[in-house]
């Protein structure tokens, strides 16, 4: 789910310490004393004495003696001693499982060249089996291991959401992230997952995580939550079954009349109720990854068809499927090109407009940091051409290197997709965070159902963005 900035990064920490207790509570039993063959408690930092113990333990975890419940006992025990360690600690630990059971680098080339020099397809099916086994780490055996284990799944996603930017430091921890992200996105197929619409019924555990994990629109409170649960609104999230109270992924839907464009209008709590069977449109105005070791295994895609497809059976006025969507990326991409003073990004009269507006100053940047800028008429109206057509450049021909992709994240999830780029709106969103971001605009991305797979296809093969004509004329200013 890396593509889904929309799906922003949950609030919380990887390891919660309602976790942490549950865990260390659910792996003692498991584990059982030291006495029979498990690990003693490790100091916080693994120094040198405890990380000899932990690799005898990880070695003992390989080894496979005894039945199954050895297996889990020696498991849990490893587990409970990374759940003690502190940041270096568990820094110390995951180097020790990437460096030292990574694969045999020698028993892998030995297995390629008996594939190369298999002469029938028997010798050929023996090596290719062979280099398959060879290429299988030890650590990678060792972290499956886990998935017995109560609450074990939800140990290795808040595990790799730790590793994720220390392998960005450590050339040494990227191939243990790699095999990581590997063996949850095999457990984790869109095929395991169950979609289930959250009311205010649903229970309280999983209605605080919703509240916590939801990063694009914050939910300030009990009663902000209850608004959006109510009978003219719609929240779906994925679950696993191995992470039953653990939203994976989460999106929420206003239905209306009318395309909206204003997210505080859409979440007023005063606002009437709507009728939702009046309804002819579904908005997705927030979609949020609540799981950061998940990051990179995408189902997004599958959740929005999964959601039209549950709201177009319960609502048959329905017509319209489209977003309310942030673009975050905005104002930092403006921000560069104005300190990298970029010839022509403004035009002679834009110019001209700034340099009456500001009395001579002229600064783009200098009037977004004027204070409630967006609350003057004359600031606001001078400005509205000049940041419309400027975003619509940043949305349609700012790429990401290699020229396909779409420099905006969440522009790029929702193309890929095979959503088109509908309507730019005017302070859409005027929340501090809304316009630090983008200026206090946000778009609409249309799902028109019989499209999809052309403006997919149009977009993950050629690189092209497809468009309303309304948003292709801002380029023009």
């Amino acid at each position: 789910m890396e593509e889904v900035k929309e799906i922003q990064k949950p609030l919380s920490a990887p390891v919660s310490s309602g976790l942490l207790d549950r865990l260390r509570g659910l792996w003692r039993d498991i584990a059982g004393p030291s006495r029979n063959g498990v690990m003693p408690p490790v100091q916080p930092d693994l120094p040198d004495g405890d990380a000899e113990s932990l690799r005898s333990q990880m070695r003992d975890c390989l080894a496979g003696r005894g039945g199954e419940v050895s297996a889990r006992s020696r498991a849990a025990a490893l587990g409970r001693a990374y759940l003690s360690l502190n940041p270096e600690g568990r820094r110390r630990f995951l180097t020790i499982l990437a460096c030292e059971f990574a694969t045999d680098r020698d028993a892998v080339d030995t297995a390629m060249a008996k594939v190369a020099a298999a002469r029938n397809d028997r010798d050929r099916t023996t090596a290719e089996r062979d280099l398959r086994a060879a290429l299988e780490s030890p650590r990678l055996k060792l972290l499956t291991q886990f998935n017995a284990l109560p609450e074990g799944v939800k140990f290795l996603v808040d595990m790799r959401a730790e590793l994720q930017p220390l392998a960005r430091q450590d050339a040494k921890l990227a191939g243990l992230e790699a095999d990581l992200k590997a063996l949850l996105a095999s457990w984790f197929d869109v095929g395991f997952l169950e979609l289930r619409q959250i009311t205010w019924r649903s229970p309280a555990s999983v209605l605080e995580k919703i509240m916590a994990y939801e990063a694009v629109h914050a939910i300030r409170s009990w009663q902000d939550l209850k608004n959006r649960l109510d009978s003219d609104r719609r929240l779906y999230a994925f679950f696993h079954p191995r992470m039953l109270d653990e939203p994976l992924i989460f999106v929420e839907v206003a239905l209306v009349k009318g395309m909206s464009g204003n997210i505080q209008a859409l979440l007023d709590e005063t606002a009437p109720v709507d009728d939702p069977h009046a309804a002819d449109t579904a908005i997705f105005y927030s979609i949020n990854n609540a799981q950061r070791g998940l990051d990179g295994i995408s189902f997004g895609n599958f959740l929005i068809k999964r959601v039209v497809d549950s709201l177009s059976g319960e609502f048959k006025n329905l017509k319209t499927f489209a977003t309310l969507s942030p673009i975050p990326g905005f104002c930092a991409w403006l921000e560069e090109r104005l300190t990298q003073d970029e010839p022509k990004l403004l035009s002679p009269a834009e110019q001209r407009t700034l340099t009456t507006l500001m009395e001579g100053e002229g600064s783009l940047a200098y009037a977004l940091h004027t204070p409630d800028w967006y609350r003057d008429p004359l600031m606001a109206e001078a400005l509205r051409p000049i940041l419309m057509r400027l975003c619509t450049r940043y949305l349609m021909e700012e790429k990401r290197s290699g020229g396909r992709r779409a420099l905006d994240p969440v522009a790029h999830f929702h193309l890929s997709n095979g959503a088109r780029m509908e309507r730019l709106n005017w302070l859409g969103d005027v929340s501090p965070k809304g316009l630090r971001q983008s200026a206090g605009m946000m778009i609409n991305y249309l799902y028109k159902l019989n499209e999809i797979e052309a403006n997919h296809e149009a977009y993950t093969g050629a690189g092209r963005i497809v468009a309303s004509s309304a948003v292709k004329s801002l380029l023009k200013g």
